[in-house]
């Protein structure tokens, strides 16, 4: 029997059974399952008065809120498509990304408006800008004015299960964004996945801090709608004001990037108790340190902790809250992985000829799936470079265990060539990251005339003393061999993340390329 049900299907079930519980949050602004539904409807309607049909696109450009959270539902109810816009680009790239979708429509908050005003006549398909949080004004409409114009009218025409659901682009640290082209069939399959990975029903509660532009944000809150729950977001991640959200809000559960994570654990002590309601805490987005990882355990002992992993081209896998439990050598070694592959997922480790490798060998990982993306928007040569035979070849490098676990080595070209030795920088960064003077800290390879490429670890310290490169290579040598160590170490205030809290290692490796007298 076919699957045909869509996205908005979940947003016309959720009206129906769970009218009044949230499906928003965001301060003292409340969106009801029933809201949500009433006003993504007035929307799309007043985007039909526009001209606009479904399948044609239009575009968000702003933080989380609750104007954007509708804009995803009125796409997900009529078949309009939703490119979505990492706001902490650059102009130019910017433009880049909206050149590519050619969106008719776009809402974007109002701190974005100069910058659009400078940018719309390269973007001459762009006829409407809708102002997200503000009034209208001279370039832009404010956004209740758009709704007011639909508001009381049905639907005007209703999403399919074949058509496109979003354009996301990818957070281009190995290259541009690329438009990853998501669809509605493909999209409400990940997120009941993701419902039952984290186990949430109505009465449940996310935190969403991490952006809605992004994959793994999107993915959560719909993993949350999927069963009737609620989304509580924040516009920037603030680890105090996450804390006193979470009892405030009735928070149950977190979606965390590692480095948030850590961060949360170090602002906890000043808020005693905050914690205690959380049942599930997610994971994802980049790899984890153990000790992270027994800190976070130790300081919510209730809660079912769940990592996640996947791209926004496919996600892939989940280590459940079973496998977070005890401490044997075997216990430790399956919180070292990423887990099983999500139910109907198949993943294999294929070496450079695309052979399958024996298990316990390193490869690259390739995964099917039946909520895998489509390809890339206007991209064909990439597209037929990640998707071959039915398989997305993720350039993430792994094994399977002979439990069937897939373990993160590194990113492919992540990987240092060191005198024609492969160092994986994750297992270095593990390494590094247990000496005590190291607060944070990436690994990546740098032009080296000996060796091609050199180890060098940047790290933020713990305290006023930053641990020297003789201290580092030592403690990393003790560990793993002494090949893999850091021949330089750079020290710095602060490392360069994403939105999504990854370790911008694209920059870091430009800055360090152009670095005089080794300052990043």
């Amino acid at each position: 029997m076919p699957f045909d049900l869509t996205l908005g299907d979940i947003v016309l079930d959720n009206a129906l059974r769970f009218p009044d519980v949230p499906a928003y949050v965001s301060g003292d602004d409340v969106r009801s399952h029933a809201g949500l539904r009433e006003r993504a409807t007035a929307l799309a309607a007043a985007l039909a008065d526009l001209g606009l049909r479904r399948q044609d696109r239009i575009a968000v450009l702003g933080r989380n809120s609750i104007p954007f959270g509708e804009v995803l539902a009125a796409g997900q109810l009529s078949g309009l498509i939703v490119a979505t816009v990492n706001f902490r680009l650059a102009a130019p790239e910017i433009a880049a990304i909206l050149a590519d979708a050619a969106p008719r429509v776009l809402f974007a908050d109002a701190e974005y408006l100069p910058m659009m005003a400078a940018l719309r006549a390269g973007l001459p398909g762009l006829e409407t800008v809708v102002c997200l949080d503000g009034p209208t004004t001279d370039g832009a409409t404010g956004y209740e004015d758009v709704l007011a114009s639909g508001s009381g009218r049905d639907l005007p025409f209703a999403a399919r299960p074949d058509d496109v659901a979003c354009l996301i682009f990818t957070s281009g640290t190995t290259g541009r964004p690329k438009g990853c082209v998501l669809g509605q069939r493909e999209m409400r399959r990940g997120a009941f996945v993701m419902n039952v990975e984290m186990r949430t029903g109505s009465s449940d509660r996310v935190l969403l801090v991490m952006p809605l532009f992004h994959i793994g944000a999107m993915a959560i809150g719909q993993g949350l709608h999927a069963r009737g729950g609620t989304a509580v977001l924040h516009r920037a991640f603030d680890p105090a004001a996450a804390l006193a959200s979470i009892p405030a809000d009735d928070v149950t559960v977190l979606h965390l990037a590692p480095t948030m994570l850590q961060a949360l654990l170090q602002e906890a002590p000043a808020h005693p108790g905050a914690l205690a309601g959380v049942r599930t805490v997610v994971y994802s987005a980049a790899p984890i340190t153990s000790a992270t990882l027994r800190s976070a355990l130790t300081a919510m002992p209730g809660a079912g902790f769940l990592n996640l992993y996947g791209q926004t081209e496919v996600m892939t896998s989940g280590l459940p809250r079973e496998l977070h439990r005890g401490d044997s050598e075997r216990d430790r070694a399956r919180l070292g992985s990423v887990g099983h592959p999500f139910p109907d997922t198949e993943v294999r480790i294929l070496d450079d000829d695309g052979r399958d490798v024996p298990p316990g060998e390193p490869g690259e990982i390739v995964v099917r799936s039946p909520a895998m993306f489509r390809g890339y928007w206007n991209d064909s040569v990439a597209t037929a470079a990640t998707l071959r035979d039915g398989w997305c070849a993720t350039g993430d490098i792994g094994l399977l265990d002979g439990e069937g676990l897939l373990h993160l080595v590194d990113r492919k070209k992540d990987v240092i060539i060191s005198g024609g030795e492969n160092v994986y920088s994750l297992e270095v960064e593990e390494a590094v990251a247990g000496h005590p003077a190291v607060a944070e800290c990436a690994v990546v390879g740098v032009p080296d005339p000996r060796w091609g490429e050199a180890v060098c670890a940047v790290v933020v310290p713990a305290g006023p003393e930053a641990p020297t490169t003789e201290q580092l290579r030592d403690h990393v040598s003790a560990r793993i061999a002494r090949y893999k160590a850091p021949r330089e170490v750079v020290v710095v205030d602060e490392l360069p993340k994403l939105p999504t809290g990854k370790i911008d290692k694209k920059l870091l490796r430009s800055r360090l390329a152009d670095r005089a007298a080794a300052v990043v």
